[in-house]
């Protein structure tokens, strides 16, 4: 499981720490992988900056929106000056600053069934959700379900702040998440009862809050939501979750292997 870091390539070293984990073997998966990451607000900046620092050779960003002042109490790179910026643009800058072998391509869009077919294309080996949108969040899973695309799923982050009651299950056996429950019941509509990996929490979560006047989502969608309250860890440890689920994933990690023996009893 081990390597020898000093016998490691310089543009390696950064990875060190992964290698050990991973073993060369597995962290040689993640820089052949091509990752399609689908929402980049605190949940899926977080997500994608993981894989960009565990060694994922190529990655996809897919974003509509511009980086808001509200959104700064939890995306994953976005500052001050970078509000009003495409996020899609923000997060490739940043990553590709903390990462520059990473190979990023970006598309600033909003998810739509006819649009699948040209934002997963290119067979990507991992899909990572972090939409906010309940329909296109259905959908995009639907359409990895019908094409065998592994994905893991974000259900809801907002609202909450206890770190234990996190949860990763199939999205058939998740309990208390409203989110979950509206996924659960659309897909059943489709004919489809299970078999999407979800993160999701057991808390229950804080009353929403009326709309306001930053609303850039339902300005461009032309509806409107009331505002999630977001302690600024959650949707940190979401990502990070989610980014884990897919690294292991790809990597063909089995925790089990490389677990201390247990001590022989007497």
């Amino acid at each position: 499981m081990h390597n020898d870091s000093s016998r490691l390539p310089e543009s390696l070293h950064a990875f060190t720490r992964t290698i050990d984990f991973l073993g060369m073997e597995g962290f040689e998966r993640l820089q052949r992988a091509f990752v399609v990451v689908l929402g980049l607000g605190g949940v899926g900046s977080h997500a994608a900056q993981a894989l960009v620092r565990s060694g994922v050779g190529r990655l996809r960003l897919v974003d509509f929106d511009d980086v808001s002042t509200s959104s700064l109490n939890r995306h994953a790179v976005a500052t001050a000056a970078d509000v009003g910026q495409p996020k899609t643009e923000v997060c490739k800058e940043a990553f590709q600053r903390i990462q520059p072998a990473v190979e990023i391509e970006t598309a600033q869009a909003f998810f739509h069934e006819d649009q699948a077919e040209t934002l997963l294309a290119g067979n990507p080996d991992f899909v990572v959700d972090a939409i906010d949108a309940l329909n296109p969040k259905v959908a995009l899973l639907q359409y990895c379900l019908a094409h065998r695309l592994p994905v893991v799923s974000s259900m809801g982050a907002s609202a909450r702040s206890d770190p234990s009651r996190l949860r990763i299950a199939d999205i058939s056996k998740t309990e208390q998440c409203p989110l979950a429950k509206r996924v659960r019941k659309m897909l059943r509509r489709r004919g489809i009862e299970g078999g999407v990996k979800v993160v999701y929490s057991l808390e229950i979560p804080m009353m929403t809050l009326p709309p306001d006047e930053e609303g850039h989502w339902s300005e461009k969608q032309g509806r409107i939501r009331n505002r999630l309250p977001s302690f600024a860890v959650m949707p940190a440890i979401f990502g990070n979750a989610l980014a884990g689920e897919c690294l292991k994933n790809l990597a063909g990690f089995d925790a089990k292997r490389f677990q201390k023996p247990p001590r022989p009893k007497g």
